[in-house]
């Protein structure tokens, strides 16, 4: 890729850390913040350019996170920032319920333009994640006239009250905060590398389920079917081919509305526009938002115009929805994946780091690595007890969290995740550099080498 970094773009480490001005920010942190917002590296950031995260202290990580695939374009693209600054000088709100601007318009357009299905679509913006799931199931229960809404084994979805509900994982994401919303069921999701059953097909655990939905909810009952195409906080679990696609047309057969969540999963991040893509799916609703603007918060529903028309004015929105300057950031941050081929630049990231991990997996043999999964730039390794992997693939959640801390020590910011905390997920900037991200790859295979 031809791009100029403001910031090189090389691994520093001067010594333990935090260092002092982190520590500091720490003891602030811990008299002024709240308890429960937790974070994962230990030090506070001053810049971050590209594939590079500078701390207050001088050192330089390689960040294979991209907080949590939000900075597909890097935290600073050049674009973005432009844009970003050309709004700020006209107007940072006016709330587009109130008084609608353009920018608005432009990012519907655009999002109705780059999601699956030549049908007509309206969409509508919203600040989270979370906010964009909760309206979806709104605007699938005005539109059906129905209540259920099914989700999945080992989803998340957000931290609302009704995403809880939709979310699988107890803690740390729902424990004490019921009672939750009703009329949310759970169906069997397809899980490749932990099936009872190793043979069963995609279509056949998508049987699974159906029959589940079927005898204990009833179709007709069911407004809506949301699920992950490839799932994030429960393990970047990619379901087996041909799970969605019968998925999808069981939903089209009994009148449910289909909803992707493509929170974590859109915008390049898997190769394609959609992960729904990589099997031709075409949803009714998609929700959006991470990688959608650079890093500004704005989150989307876009669907069949049928539905979110079904519900009344004043139905959807929010005095934050959709802010203008969240709006320039989108449009922009979507030209820099165009324009740099980010599709193109995701599906090079994977081979680069499936044939490195692959060839790590057999020269351990039957070690810690029980799986590598995952499509362009949104991948995993799971990792088990040593010795488990062919046969009980017993979860080794401890050893995860030791590969994470020697990672970090080294300079490389990686996730964890997974229902049993056993999974680490790359999520590298797509702008990232083929040398930082071989370096990165280097600290990695130390790091599980130095655990096996």
């Amino acid at each position: 890729m031809d791009i100029t970094y403001r910031l090189e773009q090389k691994r520093k480490v001067l010594g333990d850390f935090p260092g002092p001005k982190s520590l500091e920010l720490a003891a602030r942190r811990a008299a002024n913040v709240a308890k429960g917002v937790a974070s994962s590296v230990p030090v506070y950031v001053a810049d971050a350019d590209g594939g590079v995260i500078h701390d207050v202290d001088g050192n330089s990580f390689i960040d294979l996170g991209s907080g949590i695939a939000v900075t597909t374009v890097g935290a600073s693209d050049a674009a973005v920032v432009g844009a970003v600054k050309e709004q700020v000088e006209h107007f940072t709100h006016t709330c587009f319920m109130v008084s609608p601007y353009e920018g608005y318009v432009a990012v519907a357009e655009k999002l109705n333009q780059l999601t699956p299905g030549e049908h007509e679509k309206r969409t509508v913006l919203f600040n989270s994640g979370a906010e964009a799931v909760e309206n979806a199931v709104k605007i699938a229960r005005v539109a059906t006239g129905r209540n259920a809404v099914v989700a999945f084994d080992h989803a998340y979805h957000g931290r609302t009250n009704l995403t809880m509900g939709l979310t699988a994982k107890a803690m740390p994401y729902k424990t004490g905060f019921g009672p939750f919303a009703g009329e949310i069921y759970r169906a069997p999701m397809s899980y490749p590398f932990r099936e009872e059953n190793p043979q069963i097909t995609g279509k056949e655990a998508a049987e699974r389920a159906i029959l589940m939905i079927q005898k204990q909810i009833g179709a007709d009952q069911v407004a809506a079917i949301i699920i992950e195409p490839i799932q994030g906080e429960g393990g970047f679990i990619v379901p087996a081919e041909g799970f969605l696609p019968r998925i999808a047309e069981f939903a089209k057969e009994n009148g449910i509305v289909f909803i992707a969540d493509e929170v974590q999963s859109g915008f390049c991040r898997t190769g394609e526009w959609f992960a729904v893509q990589h099997e031709g799916v075409v949803p009714d609703l998609i929700t959006t938002a991470k990688g959608i603007a650079g890093g500004m918060p704005l989150s989307a529903v876009t669907g069949r115009a049928e539905l979110l028309d079904a519900v009344h004015g004043g139905g959807l929105g929010g005095t934050y929805g959709g802010n203008p300057v969240a709006c320039a950031a989108a449009l922009a941050a979507i030209e820099t994946m165009d324009t740099q081929d980010l599709r193109g630049r995701a599906h090079e990231i994977e081979t680069t780091v499936k044939r490195r991990l692959g060839a790590l997996r057999d020269e351990l043999g039957d070690g810690i690595i029980g799986d590598i999964r995952g499509r362009g730039a949104m991948l995993a390794i799971e990792f088990v007890k040593k010795g488990s992997a062919a046969t009980t693939k017993q979860p080794d959640g401890e050893v995860t969290k030791k590969i994470a801390e020697y990672c970090l020590k080294e300079g490389v910011i990686i996730l964890t995740c997974g229902t049993y905390g056993n999974v680490i997920r790359l999520l590298p900037p797509l702008v990232i550099s083929d040398e930082l991200l071989a370096d990165g790859l280097d600290v990695l295979e130390g790091a599980i080498r130095a655990n096996s």
